[in-house]
């Protein structure tokens, strides 16, 4: 059966045991695909690039017969056929749409990657345990529903414009983190070469003001807080139900929370200044306790922290069971790993002590407003919290008759006597100079 492909063809093309087509005696490429079991669709065959015989040959489906007339398939294949005379590849471009993913499939596969990175290779992880569990907060509280199902090369600005807008009414915060966080799945994107380098439709958003959070520890507070952690390492401390949240099931009365060995962690948190991560990713191979140094991995790289007495005395009785001071539990000797956080013990310790609302990351805040207390300026104070490029090997052997030695060894008295309750200590609110 031959001639130009019109309703008389189509309806007279009766199904075979095997699928053919016919294909239409004006334009070159238009045909009519039918199958064994009845259903006909209308397709484009043609060459790519010069058209050559050499050249490979595609075919792509125009549309089902009965969603297209006769007529209007043959408009599309018309409209395919002068694209590819201007040299496109309408199948190629189809295949490429296809592959690429939505927002959702590929953040949750690139977070789940970072999962598995931070946890079997700590020092070569992208992302932090604590921002893989934020950004996987925000993928189910904001950015599923909103974005998910969008391909990545058809998300734009103004769809997280409104996302952004929606989201900043009531969390002007959240929503900069969403922003943060779609920006930075673009650049992974772009770097396994889904997407051009580039690519960010969040890019240029204006974010919402925020109000920083600037939280310090009292004296009266750090006294509490000494006595929290004193009893979590002893007798545990008690369970109490949080108001804030529905019990499914209540524990036996007696039921304590021990954090011994949590407890050193937290010490030396509060009486070095030093972040979290490089307090748990600390190596004994970086302790000199003769110099009272301890060299950490951070947000600015290699650093040695200052170690008053009372934080070497901690690491001194600490057993040495791995590489790390604090292994995880799923260090072994032939994969050592380090503890991912101090999320559960903190929360128990800091809800004994009623320190609502209070971060691990405060602690460090409290270091500092301790240290301005104790007559620290600004400059050292930066210092001691690795706000500066870190020192080199050579100078640091020079560190015993620094000022950081003496106002570390200060800080370090004052809140050892506050979290023993023995003495008092002014907190001073650290402002920005400007």
């Amino acid at each position: 059966m031959a001639g130009r492909i019109d309703k008389r063809i189509v309806d007279a093309a009766a199904p075979q045991v095997k699928r053919f087509t016919i294909w239409d005696a004006d334009l070159s490429g238009f045909g009519l695909r039918v199958e064994p079991s009845g259903r006909k669709s209308y397709v484009f065959r043609y060459r790519v690039g010069s058209g050559g015989r050499n050249a490979p040959e595609r075919l792509i489906v125009l549309g089902r017969h009965g969603e297209l007339t006769p007529t209007e398939a043959r408009k599309r294949a018309e409209t395919e056929a002068a694209r590819v005379r201007l040299g496109s590849d309408p199948g190629g471009d189809r295949r490429k749409e296809r592959s690429i993913p939505t927002f959702a499939a590929f953040a949750d596969a690139y977070l789940n990657e970072a999962a598995e990175i931070a946890e079997a290779r700590p020092a070569e992880a992208r992302l932090r345990p604590g921002s893989i569990r934020n950004y996987r907060s925000l993928m189910a509280q904001h950015l599923r529903a909103a974005i998910g199902t969008t391909k990545l090369d058809a998300l734009t600005t103004a769809d997280l414009v409104k996302l952004h807008k929606r989201v900043g009414r009531e969390k002007p915060a959240t929503a900069n983190r969403c922003l943060e966080f779609v920006g930075s799945v673009f650049k992974e994107a772009a770097r396994q070469g889904q997407l051009p380098i580039g690519t960010n439709p969040a890019r240029g958003i204006p974010a919402f003001k925020e109000q920083k959070r600037e939280r310090f520890l009292s004296a009266e507070e750090v006294v509490r807080l000494g006595e929290a952690i004193r009893e979590g390492e002893t007798d545990g401390i008690p369970w109490e139900p949080d108001p804030e949240k529905k019990t499914k099931h209540v524990p036996k009365t007696n039921q304590r929370t021990k954090v011994d060995p949590d407890a050193a962690a937290l010490r030396l948190l509060i009486f070095t200044g030093a972040r979290l991560r490089e307090v748990l990713h600390a190596k004994w191979a970086d302790v000199d306790l003769e110099r009272g140094v301890l060299f950490v991995h951070g947000k600015t790289g290699r650093r040695p922290v200052i170690l008053p007495a009372p934080a070497a005395a901690i690491l001194a009785e600490l057993p040495r069971r791995s590489v790390f001071v604090f292994p995880g539990a799923l260090d072994t000797t032939e994969k050592p790993a380090p503890r991912a956080d101090l999320t559960k013990p903190w929360a128990a310790v800091s809800r004994r002590a009623g320190l609502k609302g209070v971060r691990l990351h405060d602690l460090r805040h409290s270091f500092a407003s301790f240290a301005a207390a104790g007559g620290a300026s600004l400059p050292i104070i930066g210092r001691l919290l690795g706000h500066t490029q870190p020192q080199t090997t050579a100078r640091y052997s020079h560190l015993a008759d620094d000022p950081l030695r003496a106002v570390a060894d200060r800080v370090g008295d004052r809140v050892a006597a506050a979290l023993a309750g023995e003495a008092e200590a002014q907190v001073i609110p650290l402002r920005r100079v400007k």
